[in-house]
């Protein structure tokens, strides 16, 4: 066998080892400084004190965060990789309003993960106004990405009179994110408890059926999209008759046929 097949294995362990100790080392500063942030209030911590509660020293602190502000939000980075990847790996058929809604969802896992840690975040956020801008920094960024997405996959045959592409993107992201929070802040006035990704799944129902006919699989053409069942209408005698997806909502449905009686 060569060598090289044979150390290949043992790089790769190597290599989720040293990630998962890097992920242990930050979830334990996060927990210390939120902690320390609890106990003594946010202004009154230094990065020193945060250190030492969690064993290690001030320079590995700096290997992980920048400030003691962005130790209490350790997962941003990571879960923003898995959102890009969810998007980059959906599948051509997919709604991409859905695919963003998968995104999002992501981001809700990262919070509900350890909702007894998220709930203290919370409280602590609604009190220090930096936490705030921080929080607001880091959202931002998922919606950046979702309407880089969106801009990418209008289906043109879809549009209404009087559509604008890239306000229509930019809009329905910021609609997904501003669901998202919705919903998160509730569940976390209700102390995590109930069954978050319900709530948000509703939500996404309401944004989708306001949002779904100006955005199309833009990845598939407009004519293999006709081909394939997209939203049609043709007239025939004194009767008009839509075809729609079957995987359309009621008011994308509702939208077809409006459209098919103002062509006919």
């Amino acid at each position: 066998m060569p060598q090289s097949a044979k150390t290949e294995p043992a790089a790769t362990a190597g290599g989720r080892r040293a990630a998962a100790q890097r992920h242990r080392v930050r979830q334990d500063l996060a927990a210390a400084a939120m902690r320390l942030f609890s106990s003594q209030g946010y202004e009154a911590t230094t990065v020193d004190e945060i250190a030492a509660a969690a064993g290690v020293a001030r320079r590995t602190f700096f290997r992980h965060f920048r400030s003691k502000e962005e130790a209490i939000f350790p997962d941003h980075d990571d879960t923003l990789v898995r959102v890009q990847a969810v998007l980059d790996s959906a599948d051509p058929r997919e709604h991409p309003l859905d695919t963003v809604c998968r995104g999002i969802t992501e981001v809700l896992r990262m919070y509900a993960y350890v909702p007894e840690i998220s709930v203290e975040r919370y409280r602590l956020i609604r009190e220090v106004p930096t936490l705030r801008e921080r929080e607001i920094a880091s959202v931002s960024r998922y919606e950046r990405l979702f309407t880089r997405y969106l801009l990418g996959h209008f289906d043109e045959d879809a549009h209404r009179d009087g559509d604008d592409d890239p306000l229509l993107a930019e809009v329905a992201a910021s609609a997904v994110v501003a669901a998202h929070n919705h919903v998160l802040r509730r569940w976390l006035r209700a102390g995590g408890k109930g069954d978050v990704e319900a709530q948000l799944d509703h939500a996404f129902d309401v944004i989708k059926a306001t949002f779904g006919t100006g955005i199309g699989s833009g990845r598939i053409p407009s004519k293999a999209a006709s081909e394939s069942g997209s939203a049609s209408a043709s007239r025939q005698g004194e009767v008009v008759v839509a075809v729609a997806r079957t995987d359309a909502s009621p008011a994308q449905i509702l939208r077809s046929i409006e459209e098919a009686l103002r062509r006919a």
